[in-house]
């Protein structure tokens, strides 16, 4: 399955659920709209303690994608609006950017959660 992660940043949420995807097998993506410098430490801190690669991570502009590449354009929340691009799902996930390591653990529970249950779909 083909899927996009989009939110505002793609420093957080998004690059946890692209490495999550990408590990269950799938070709994912992320981006976002407004596209943070660097990919957050506790995200990528997250992912290492799950034995996940975030290597190649580094925030995108949804600019350079097209729904039309992807089977699923899943936005993590925040109410992200992309004029160009139809969103096929929103999972209204919080924001753990500037929280402790717990929340991103959490948050990336919640993701792992989802895929499943979007892939048994």
């Amino acid at each position: 399955m083909r899927i996009l992660f989009v939110c505002v940043g793609n420093s957080c949420r998004s690059q946890m659920a692209e490495a999550i995807a990408r590990n269950m097998g799938h070709v994912a993506c992320s981006a976002g709209t407004h596209p943070a410098d660097k990919v957050s430490e506790n995200a990528i801190i997250t992912l290492e303690n799950r034995g996940i690669s975030s290597e190649g991570l580094t925030p995108k502009s949804v600019d350079n994608f097209s729904a039309e590449d992807f089977d699923w354009v899943i936005s993590m929340g925040c109410g992200v609006s992309c004029p160009m691009m139809e969103i096929d799902e929103d999972w209204g996930l919080e924001d753990p950017v500037g929280m402790p390591l717990e929340v991103f653990e959490k948050t990336a529970d919640e993701i792992e959660q989802r895929l499943k249950l979007l892939l048994e779909a």
